[in-house]
């Protein structure tokens, strides 16, 4: 994993986005550092630069960071067939279940033209056997590790998404958040409504028709100096359940973006993507019934978080 990350100084206080990283001591071209940004491999104080931020002006303290090798992030080609395979964890005739790697989209989305998904992934693969294209069950956020499933008819897509629709499936999470939850086990419950516009989750007053209720059950698996690792049982599914829910509660995972405001303002922990993995997914075959369960063991990069962290 190549990420690389500058501070501006007091010297380029004012310069474009663009222009600084076109420096010849960073990515050495404008043309490079419109591409990285095109292809979302740049990040502004944490947060993903967008094609419109680059004669964004910059500040003296702020982060500048590029993840190269980000997955999704290449352009991929028109007859070329997709760069790496699909991390396979179980596949039948009925669905397939992949461990998705963080910054790999899990489904195409409008708004992220032309980057590639596990999707994409999938679908290269059973067309290199002639099977069917896969069809979508549920999804992860980009920069969220772990386990997505598809269905391989449409037979298996309608029941597995019943089995989701009605939360029957077991969905569990590993996450390093900053503080310590207190008390150390609990349940997170909080209404939620879905923002169209910003494209973001928000806490919900009761009486609001589109607020729907989330349910999070956690758990402290282990302490460190200013954080914590947690299990996480999702109980219901919104979208960014469990991240606007960490923040809500005054537990921001580490690395968010998105939801991390109005938490406090915990001493930085450096890490690229929200600490966020989707380590266990148990449902019934949508077939024959029978209970599957599967596993994911954390990535590397989350796997060295934790390291640092337990060397303080």
């Amino acid at each position: 994993m190549t990420v690389s990350e500058w501070i501006v100084g007091e010297g380029d206080t004012g310069a474009r986005l663009d222009r600084f990283l076109a420096a010849a001591d960073r990515l050495g071209s404008r043309g490079r550092a419109a591409t990285a940004i095109r292809r979302g491999q740049v990040f502004l104080n944490g947060t993903e630069a967008a094609p419109s931020d680059a004669g964004g002006r910059l500040s003296a303290g702020d982060l500048v960071r590029v993840w190269a090798d980000r997955p999704g992030s290449a352009r991929r080609r028109a007859g070329r067939r997709v760069p790496g395979g699909p991390d396979i964890v179980y596949q039948d005739e009925a669905l397939l279940v992949v461990n998705k790697p963080p910054g790999l989209l899990a489904v195409p989305l409008a708004q992220q033209r032309g980057a590639l998904s596990a999707y994409d992934q999938v679908q290269d693969h059973l067309r290199s056997r002639g099977r069917h294209r896969p069809l979508v069950v549920h999804r992860i956020d980009r920069d969220t590790s772990g386990l997505v499933v598809f269905a391989r008819s449409v037979r298996a897509q309608q029941a597995l998404k019943q089995q989701f629709t009605e939360h029957l499936p077991e969905r569990v999470y590993q996450a390093v958040v900053y503080g310590h939850p207190d008390p150390p086990k609990g349940t997170w419950r909080d209404r939620l409504a879905w923002d169209r516009a910003a494209l973001i989750q928000k806490k919900a007053h009761p009486r609001d028709p589109r607020a729907k209720e989330a349910i999070t059950a956690y758990r402290v698996v282990e302490r460190f100096d200013g954080a914590s690792l947690l299990e996480l049982r999702l109980q219901t599914g919104k979208r960014n359940q469990i991240r606007i829910q960490a923040q809500l509660h005054g537990h921001p995972l580490v690395g968010e973006r998105l939801y991390a405001a109005g938490a406090g303002r915990p001493t930085p922990i450096p890490c690229h993507r929200q600490a966020l993995h989707a380590c266990r997914l148990a449902f019934r075959h949508p077939i024959d019934g029978r209970p599957l369960e599967f596993e994911a063991p954390l990535p590397e990069d989350l796997a060295r978080l934790l390291a640092r962290l337990r060397r303080g």
